[in-house]
């Protein structure tokens, strides 16, 4: 998918005011970074089409053979997922040819056959190979079938074949992996059977429908093996890769982060875009490597940072505080330290609000909301259905009591994260209630399903079914019609039947577009983060994107507002906040009662990424730590506070 959705920005590093060697000066490894993942993409199948074009290879005339064909190592994933597709484009275009190509694959699960899906043999071939012009005898692809006596020869073999690797594209786990080299591995290690670790078995885990599911080992290239690679494109994209890339990029080469192990490579380009570069020193805290451009907001980014730094509130801060920390520059540019304590203290306080609708009659002059008019008609959209309460639960529930039109829209059905005992237990209960018994026609659904496939139409609808009872419930909790102001748009890209969803199209994005013209919203709400950990959130934010894009010069949006929230993974950062809607204990509870609606997600949740805990844990914890941040930055005590960036 071509991703275009971007973390708003507001000033930062001025690139052409300080040259490139000390703008980089912490980065180990040459790093580009994109505005998006598409962008990235286009680079890189720049760069590769024309080393293909220009590689020197020969054809034996006695048999056709292709003598010194250009040598390429490909990973699988989601990662280079939107680097294949615009390699298959270019080809279709007859830019290049893959005739005198051959290909090595970086890694296997095992035991694996080449047909099942979860195979990283079945995924390349799907997502790259099939699309191509390559010849079959080009290709090599570990063989996940090698009885488990035999691996150690067969990796010697493999090995022993590969000459030599003209380019490596590959990307890297949250942990620094490279293909299935865990943390620990030796740097001169080479072809070999490993097992996996926890980490790694846990990031699969969606793609075998349980953590039981997946294999304990995999065939990969070793490390030594990647090393002798002439060129390597290390890819990222996306903020959960943001805290590993900082760590290869900038940090120490360790065995616990053995992508580092690069740093020593001299052909070795890591290309990125701005949503995983935003931990680079020259990213996070820009003034420390050249001359930045000091707007409001990133001023305030900046004293943030620099409370932080010195554990003082904004108006203790002192001169020698700001020269002590390389903030010498921002004093240059916004005159003295005192003053600007003072500007950023007042545009942080006036980020609060107790009425996210606006309160009618007041003078707005400084609130982030208009008071008029009054009532708003909202429009929330939640991924799934249940990162309405979730992550802006408060705030919710503040809309409607406040008087507003509230209308909440569930991008997706959620279905693939219910778990199959979950509906046993509904179905049971059915039965027990006297509506009917299903039970040993569920239990045969269920026993029907097949590894790696998707899961029968009629289980998923169940599931679906299930996820929508417990929206309308939580709805109903916080006094909304569920009838007139819940709307389940079911977007097609979703409904695949398994982990691995469909690209976005026009017809999700006209889903979402028709549902705006007809409620005519004056503030829209929808999900801002990119760190789910299947994707779905992405693509459900560049949906809600493109639809603005079709109706942005209708008369009706002229006078809305679209405000961001951030998912169960994390916050936004408070040099960015806009928007801050403090909760009262009482307010807190209501959320979390709401969030217990969804009981398909409690305590079983399939996929519930690294973190374990409960969402309403996260919740919690989430709240109340932005809460305690505006506490030490001097603001007033509250006991949970949610947060917004606004983008229009």
């Amino acid at each position: 998918m071509d991703i275009r959705y971007k973390l708003p920005r507001s000033g930062g590093l001025i690139p052409e005011a300080t040259p490139d060697d000390i703008i980089r000066r912490y980065e180990r490894i040459p790093t580009r970074i994109f505005d998006s993942e598409s962008d990235g993409a286009s680079y890189l199948a720049d760069r590769i089409v024309a080393m293909i074009n220009d590689h020197e290879y020969g054809i034996n005339t006695l048999d056709g053979v292709v003598e010194n064909p250009f040598v390429l190592g490909l990973s699988t994933g989601r990662t280079p997922i939107g680097l294949y597709r615009e390699l298959v484009r270019r080809h279709r275009c007859g830019e290049v040819s893959f005739a005198n190509v051959v290909v090595y694959s970086l890694d296997e699960l095992y035991p694996m056959r080449a047909d099942e899906h979860q195979s990283r043999n079945w995924r390349i071939h799907e997502d790259f190979l099939n699309h191509i012009d390559i010849a079959p005898h080009n290709i090599h692809i570990f063989d996940g079938t090698i009885p488990e006596e035999e691996v150690s020869q067969y990796c010697a073999r493999f090995e022993k074949n590969l000459h030599r690797i003209d380019l490596m594209i590959m990307g890297m786990g949250e942990q620094g992996q490279i293909g299935f080299n865990e943390p620990g591995s030796y740097h001169k290690s080479r072809t070999r059977l490993v097992q996996l670790g926890h980490a790694t078995k846990k990031s699969l885990a969606p793609l075998f429908h349980s953590y039981a599911n997946i294999p304990d080992m995999a065939i990969t290239m070793g490390i030594g093996t990647i090393l002798k690679a002439q060129k390597i494109f290390l890819l990222a994209w996306g903020e959960e890769k943001a805290s590993i890339v900082r760590q290869v990029a900038e940090g120490e080469i360790s065995e616990k982060v053995p992508a580092s192990y690069l740093q020593d490579h001299t052909g070795i380009e890591m290309v990125i875009d701005c949503n995983a570069a935003e931990k680079l020193t020259r990213e996070e805290t820009p003034w420390l490597v050249g001359t930045c451009e000091w707007t409001p907001k990133f001023t305030r980014k900046a004293v943030v940072w620099l409370c932080q730094q010195v554990e003082k509130p904004i108006l203790k801060l002192t001169y020698q505080d700001y020269i002590e920390n390389s903030l010498g520059q921002l004093l240059e540019a916004r005159g003295a330290y005192d003053k600007i304590n003072i500007d950023v203290f007042n545009d942080l306080q006036h980020t609060i609000t107790g009425w996210p609708g606006g309160k009618p009659g007041a003078d707005d002059t400084t609130r982030p909301v208009p008071s008029e008019p009054y009532p708003k008609r909202v429009l929330l959209f939640s991924p799934h259905p249940d990162d309405d309460v979730i992550s802006m639960g408060g705030t919710f529930l503040r809309l409607v009591d406040q008087g507003h039109d509230v209308n909440v829209a569930y991008q997706t059905s959620g279905n693939v994260a219910v778990h199959d005992d979950v509906v046993l237990q509904v179905t049971d209960t059915a039965k027990e209630c006297g509506f009917g018994d299903r039970v040993q026609y569920v239990k045969a659904l269920i026993a029907s399903k097949k590894k790696g496939e998707p899961e029968p139409r009629e289980l998923l609808d169940l599931k679906g079914a299930i996820r929508r009872a417990e929206a309308k419930a939580a709805c109903r909790l916080f006094g909304l019609d569920d009838e007139r102001n819940v709307f389940f748009l079911d977007m097609p890209f979703y409904e695949t039947g398994g982990i691995k969803k469909g690209e976005l199209t026009p017809a999700d994005i006209e889903i979402v577009a028709n549902l705006m013209r007809e409620i005519k919203p004056h503030q829209i709400y929808a999900a801002g983060d990119l760190s789910d950990p299947h994707g779905t959130h992405r693509i459900c934010i560049e949906a809600i994107l493109g639809a603005v894009k079709l109706v942005e010069g209708e008369e009706w949006f002229r006078h809305t507002q679209m405000w961001l929230y951030r998912g169960a993974w994390q916050e936004w950062d408070l040099g960015m906040v806009d928007m801050a809607v403090p909760l009262s204990p009482e307010e807190m509870l209501k959320k979390r009662h709401a969030i217990y609606r969804h009981q398909s997600q409690k305590d079983i949740v399939p996929f519930p990424g690294s973190d374990t805990r409960e969402f309403w844990q996260r919740a919690k914890a989430r709240t109340q730590n932005t809460a305690c941040l505006y506490d030490k930055l001097g603001m007033a005590e509250y006991q949970a506070i949610e947060v917004y960036v606004r983008i229009i």
